[in-house]
């Protein structure tokens, strides 16, 4: 199962790193890193606004770790969105890192024989299955909605305009019902995680949104085309609607 964990695997070189990347703004961006880290902990450091501009555009950026990279590029996305809940932050930058390896997106977990490549499967084996499976595939019903509609928006769409495959609002359907799901299962209350769900369940659209906009920024940054402008431009006068 896919958890939130990935700050507490960041290394001694990984903080290193962070600071060595701010203490390249100057003495003061420095001083204040060592201060936060110092005083406030961990997470004040990934929190400093000149950490992920120092990521991306230095290049001794390119020596974060992926996990590194993921938390802090997500986390900062979402504060820019105004969600300020790290262990959702967490729980994203983990989906990331799991399912960018091999076809783990397919898998419930990666020593799962089974694969899936469509919302239904998941959603229809989520119903039948034994309460372990069951649950489990609850989850990645979220994830993998997640993953498709967050990281791959415009593959997504122009399925939809050419194949008549599902839309964006189908896979926040999907993706909602599938956190909520998972939430509401027993197992959800034992390892802890009901109330992650719950959550993820709830800001999905945002988490979607936020995920849309690193893609668009980092992953396809030359991809330009009128169904991207007319989801960008759609996605904007929702959250003004929604603010």
């Amino acid at each position: 199962m896919i958890l939130a964990d990935v700050r507490s695997k960041l290394t001694r070189h990984d903080v290193a790193l962070a600071l060595a990347l701010l203490a390249q703004q100057g003495s003061e961006t420095r001083e204040r890193g060592e201060h936060e880290l110092r005083e406030q902990g961990l997470d004040a450091l990934l929190d400093d606004p000149a950490l992920l501009p120092a990521m991306v555009n230095t290049p001794r950026g390119r020596e974060a770790s992926l996990p590194l990279f993921c938390y802090v590029l997500v986390r900062h996305a979402l504060l820019q969105a105004g969600e300020k809940d790290r262990v959702l932050a967490d729980y994203a930058a983990s989906i990331l890192l799991h399912f960018g390896m091999r076809d783990r997106a397919q898998r419930i977990h990666d020593a799962d024989d089974q694969t899936y490549d469509t919302l239904a499967a998941l959603f229809e084996d989520a119903e039948r299955s034994e309460p372990r499976r069951a649950f489990l595939v609850r989850a990645h019903l979220g994830n993998y909605a997640l993953w498709m509609s967050g990281l791959f928006p415009d593959r997504v769409v122009q399925r939809q305009y050419r194949r008549g495959g599902p839309t964006l609002e189908y896979f926040e359907s999907m993706g909602r019902r599938g956190f909520q799901m998972a939430a509401e299962h027993r197992l959800a209350s034992e390892h802890g995680v009901a109330m992650l769900f719950a959550l993820a369940a709830e800001r999905f659209p945002l988490l979607r949104v936020t995920l849309n906009r690193i893609s668009d920024a980092l992953l396809f940054p030359d991809h330009h085309t009128p169904e991207r402008l007319m989801r960008q431009v759609q996605d904007e006068v929702r959250w003004k609607r929604a603010g």
